[in-house]
């Protein structure tokens, strides 16, 4: 259906931001909005997200070893607490 439609212009600059930041043309930017808007929101293809792995010097094991420690330490302090007074 074709309609002549005026659009204030904070939302047609917020249009315009979704085009260039999806590369796509203006009317399938308003019919997507649209349909949100209405509640008849569509599935979209969003593109899988992809875990970029890098070296690291961080050995996971021992930031456990010292949390358990610390966590001795935390419930000994607040034994002992409770038995002086």
């Amino acid at each position: 259906m074709r309609t002549t439609l005026t659009i204030d212009p904070d939302v047609a600059e917020r249009l315009r931001q979704e085009m260039k930041a999806g590369k796509l043309p203006f009317k399938r930017v308003v019919n997507e909005k649209l349909r949100i808007g209405l509640g008849m929101q569509t599935k979209t293809k969003s593109k899988p997200y992809k875990v970029k792995p890098f070296e690291s010097a961080y050995v996971a094991d021992a930031a456990h070893r010292s949390m358990n420690r610390l966590a001795d330490e935390l419930e000994t302090e607040t034994y002992l607490n409770k038995e002086s007074k």
